[in-house]
């Protein structure tokens, strides 16, 4: 037996376990990902340090964990199973529920023997009244904070009446529901049959050759909708949960059967042209988490290629959709007239390159924002989990986001307020660096007020930057303009820099946006306006 625990990951302390990727029973490889870890700038994959097999989870999503925290326990392959239940995983208990006659056929279904559990949560009942079901079929499903499990029935019958609901605590004993025997049914007419959940649409069979088999055992969802989901052809890794934590219940799949492969949580394309007769509509995929449009077989029309997503990329697309669903966010425009303050960044960029770095515009961005988020500070605020507080920071640390061959990064510079120019500039260049050449370690991405997105290099004449959660706002800056334009009564020919602040307007309203986004430009518009 091998403890596989969090490994260095920098200054990250009390990380949120975002998802648990692998099950009790899984064989893994080294350098599978176990679990993946969120902090508020970054997530990342922990990977297996080495190969086996899955004996026992120790952690949970919404856990916090820190370096030496116990993930799981592997052991090797050819060893004896502890069948060691974790959570995640949804075992069927030893014995099945217990059965008792009190008269007429009619027998009352309990729960059997849990060991150690009282008070049991149920998170789902899995029949419904007029069901017939056979011996060992699922009836509910419970879960603890430790382990979820199904209490299996103890023979058929026709389900006459539930006793439990959703959300009910039980224990060893307490009733689940009145089971009417197989023989007691036989006497009625054309009991035979099971009648169809009130929720289930009576849909056929359909295969399942597509259905990619990690995924579909990945997906979070109990052994009974993993059933119903084979034999109906629907692959769970495209269902989108509305179960607690995410979880796919039946409905769910049922859902998204006879909706033809719409996953049920995905929002309805707007203003989308109609499809023709002979088109066949695709479906929303949620693989991962994210929710995308499941793509027709291209290599009919020519030759095609599959390229991995790099673990960046994989981890950035998760974090930015996140955020996106998460975030009502608006984005201001405006613009600062920088030509004073270009002129005196080009007067002092050749001493800057003297002393071995380059003194960019980004540097004076970086200075004031800090000024704006001083004279404007719930913009240096994050909503507290309640939803109804917020969080003030009193330091100012900013994120800038940097294009690497890998994808995108966002690493911090700390306590700008407290740094001249030139320090700033000399740290920009070598975090950058960092960034570009992947020595990046988690310290150097955490903490972060507020971000800024430059694209001044490419070009473009503005953009939506996307709010970097639980942030409340980010700048976006696009290349500077030269342009006519009137001042005192002359026309001159001004350096222009277009702004554009997203902020999240649960916190941020529209005015107090305005006035921060103007402030900004003020500040720019004389460099004399930085020290004030």
């Amino acid at each position: 037996m091998k403890e596989i625990k969090v490994p260095d990951i920098g200054n990250f302390s009390d990380v949120s376990v975002i998802e648990v990727l692998v099950n009790v029973g899984d064989t893994i490889k080294i350098d599978d990902p176990m679990v993946t870890l969120e902090s508020d700038k970054a997530s990342m994959d922990i990977p297996a340090p080495q190969g086996g097999v899955v004996e026992a989870i120790k952690i949970k999503v919404g856990d916090k964990v820190s370096e030496g925290s116990l993930i799981l326990v592997l052991k090797e392959a050819n060893e004896p199973s502890l069948n060691v239940a974790a959570s995640g995983s949804q075992p069927k208990v030893a014995g099945a529920a217990a059965a008792v006659s009190p008269a007429g056929g009619t027998e009352e279904v309990k729960v059997p023997d849990i060991g150690d559990f009282k008070s049991v949560s149920v998170i789902e009942v899995l029949v419904h009244v007029g069901d017939v079901i056979k011996a060992e079929d699922s009836l509910i499903t419970l879960e603890s904070d430790k382990a979820s499990m199904e209490i299996p029935a103890p023979k058929g019958g026709k389900v006459k009446e539930i006793k439990v609901a959703v959300g009910d605590k039980v224990s060893e004993g307490s009733l689940i529901l009145l089971l009417e025997t197989a023989d007691a049914a036989s006497a009625a007419p054309a009991a035979s049959a099971p009648a169809p959940s009130a929720s289930a649409a009576p849909v056929a069979a359909a295969p399942t050759s597509n259905v990619n088999a990690d995924d579909f055992r990945r997906a979070h969802a109990s052994p009974s909708v993993r059933r119903i989901a084979r034999e109906i052809g629907v692959d769970l890794a495209k269902v989108a949960g509305s179960g607690p934590n995410g979880r796919i219940t039946e409905q769910d799949v049922r859902a998204f059967q006879a909706g033809g492969g719409i996953a049920a949580s995905a929002p309805a394309p707007v203003a989308a042209p109609a499809p023709t007769p002979s088109a066949a509509a695709p479906a929303a995929n949620n693989m991962g988490g994210i929710q995308f449009i499941t793509q027709p077989d291209w290599s009919k029309f020519g030759a095609v290629e599959t390229i991995p997503m790099s673990r960046i990329g994989k981890i950035s697309a998760k974090h930015l959709h996140r955020a996106w669903l998460t975030v009502p966010q608006v984005t201001h425009f405006d613009e600062a007239d920088i030509t004073e303050l270009e002129a005196y960044r080009s007067g002092m960029k050749d001493k800057a390159k003297a002393m071995g770095f380059n003194l960019t515009p980004l540097v004076f961005m970086m200075k004031a924002v800090t000024a704006g988020l001083k004279e404007f500070p719930k913009f240096n605020s994050a909503l507290a989990d309640d939803g109804e507080n917020l969080i003030q920071r009193k330091f100012y640390n900013i994120g800038i986001a940097v294009d690497t061959p890998d994808g995108l990064v966002v690493p911090v510079i700390k306590d700008v307020d407290r740094k001249g120019l030139f320090e700033l500039a000399r740290e920009l260049g070598e975090i950058s660096k960092k960034a570009r050449d992947g020595k990046l370690k988690a310290g150097d991405m955490q903490g972060g007020c507020f971000s800024i997105s430059s694209l001044g290099g490419i070009g473009g004449t503005n953009f939506t930057p996307l709010v970097n959660a639980p942030e409340v706002g980010i700048l976006g800056l696009t290349r500077a303009q030269e342009r006519l334009v009137r001042k005192n009564g002359e026309i001159v020919d001004r350096l222009i820099q277009p702004l554009a602040v997203s902020y999240d307007h649960r916190v941020i309203d529209g005015a107090y946006a305005a006035r921060f986004t103007a402030h900004l430009a003020f500040v720019l518009s004389d460099v004399r306006n930085l020290i004030l």
